[in-house]
């Protein structure tokens, strides 16, 4: 059976088998991978919706007012990190003299 399909595919058919391969072979992976794509990669709530991504600002009063909030919160950041550091600072100092009077 497979020796009459061997015979059977020699020299020209050789060659009309192969071609078919190369050509329907890309054209069956595309159409399996490219058809119902709604339903087979499907992931719920997988992009954000309006309400959940950035609105970019346009008008320059709305580019004014992100860029005043900005600078408050990295205002507010900046104060949190110098009282972080000062009672780092402090924490350290109080070692240092507990040590001190601990020898």
């Amino acid at each position: 059976m497979i020796s009459n399909i061997l015979r059977r595919l020699q020299g020209g058919n050789l060659e009309v088998f192969k071609f078919g391969m190369y050509v329907l072979f890309p054209i069956g992976w595309m159409y399996y991978f490219g058809t119902n794509l709604d339903d087979r990669f499907n992931v719920t709530n997988f992009w954000p919706t309006a309400e959940q991504s950035h609105k970019i600002p346009l008008d320059k009063e709305e580019i004014d007012k992100e860029l005043s909030r900005m600078r408050m919160v990295d205002a507010l950041r900046r104060e949190r990190q110098q009282k972080e550091q000062a009672a780092l600072a402090a924490q350290a100092q109080a070692d240092a003299q507990q040590s001190q009077t601990g020898q």
